[in-house]
């Protein structure tokens, strides 16, 4: 049996990854991170990291009898809440929870749980680890519906190899049983759903809050550079919207772009994100030794996204070398600044940040 470092949001899934590492015997210890802006958070019911998720965790540890540390880390979260504005501005698609997942919370738990002597960080994540000769593998979850290991994908391997995902093996409805079985304080709590910063999911109130200069009135235009009309500020929109447009037109139209330099949004049809080519940046190998390139496998551009069959090879992005994405067929809307998760069947290869031209 191994000392195990669990990190507790104070939801369900994390309780109940508590749960049953100490009924298989391990010395669990419980950990909080407090991430947010406590009087931001109190204002989402469907947050995760509010003052209430302290306290459930800390209800979860006593109901289990497990030693239980909260940690404050608001300040490092600064870097996430820049991170998120900054490539708004830049007219990207920002990924903030796969960034915390990479920059702060795992980098932060593995050296929690060395400090705190544990061999093992868990968390709540549908994820699973399997063994091969070489080392662990990164998979999906066993429930397709709740599967996580896309947010996963950035993660350094040498973190993820140390890591344990028990309800990996589970689908939500069991993990509900397994929690309400142990009488869990935490089994009917609903699941959090929104980014923890972003009240009640209206990220343009921290972009307005944050980078004000980035949400001042400018030009809706198609691709030829025709003005269609105006909008209240370019970071304000993502690629592939279509609703809250304020346009009329005869065909359906979506954010093909925004420009910074111009302050304008640019429209264009489905056809035109419609795309078969990208790179990614930062490529995270979940593997003792990158492959051997080309490759055939599947990529994932977006959470619950349905993997695309594909070639991943090394090319040149501005000058750059990056791993360049060759897809079998179109797919709609590819946004630079989200993850690009690489997968051969379940198991993940590895992954990293999306760029294109």
């Amino acid at each position: 049996m191994a000392k195990v470092l669990v990190a507790m949001s104070g939801g369900v899934d994390s309780s109940v990854a508590a749960q049953l590492l100490k009924e298989e015997g391990h010395e669990v210890i419980g950990a909080f991170l407090r991430l947010g802006d406590g009087g931001q958070a109190a204002e989402k019911s469907r947050a995760c990291c509010t003052v209430e998720d302290a306290i459930d965790a800390r209800r979860v540890a006593d109901r289990l009898e497990i030693p239980f540390y909260s940690f404050n880390y608001a300040e490092q979260f600064r870097k996430i809440i820049d991170y998120f504005v900054d490539e708004y501005r830049d007219g990207r698609t920002p990924n903030p929870c796969a960034r915390c997942n990479q920059w702060i919370k795992f980098d932060v738990f593995h050296d929690l749980a060395r400090d705190l002597g544990a061999e093992f960080v868990a968390t709540g994540h549908y994820a699973r680890v399997l063994q091969a000769d070489d080392g662990p593998r990164l998979a999906r979850g066993l429930d397709i519906d709740k599967d996580q290991s896309y947010f996963l994908a950035t993660v350094p391997y040498s973190v993820l190899k140390e890591c344990l995902f028990p309800v990996g093996v589970l689908r939500k409805p069991e993990v509900r049983d397994i929690a309400g079985a142990a009488q869990l304080p935490v089994v009917h709590k609903a699941e959090s759903q929104e980014i923890c910063f972003v009240p009640a999911n209206d990220y343009r109130r921290v972009i307005r809050k944050e980078a004000p200069e980035s949400l001042q009135e400018g030009d809706i235009v198609d691709e030829s550079g025709e003005k269609l009309g105006t909008h209240d500020g370019y970071a304000a929109y993502t690629v592939g919207q279509r609703r809250g447009l304020g346009i009329a037109a005869t065909e359906p139209r979506y954010v093909v772009r925004t420009e910074r330099e111009t302050n304008r949004v640019v429209l264009g049809s489905r056809d035109a994100l419609l795309e078969t080519h990208f790179f990614i940046s930062e490529m995270n190998w979940l593997q003792p030794e990158a492959p051997q390139l080309p490759l055939r496998c599947t990529v994932q551009i977006r959470h619950g996204g349905t993997p695309q069959p594909c070639t991943v090879q090394m090319g040149t992005f501005e000058g750059e070398e990056l791993i360049e994405v060759d897809l079998d067929q179109p797919i709609f809307a590819i946004a630079a600044g989200q993850v690009a998760a690489i997968y051969d069947g379940d198991v993940v290869l590895g992954g990293g940040w999306i760029e294109k031209n």
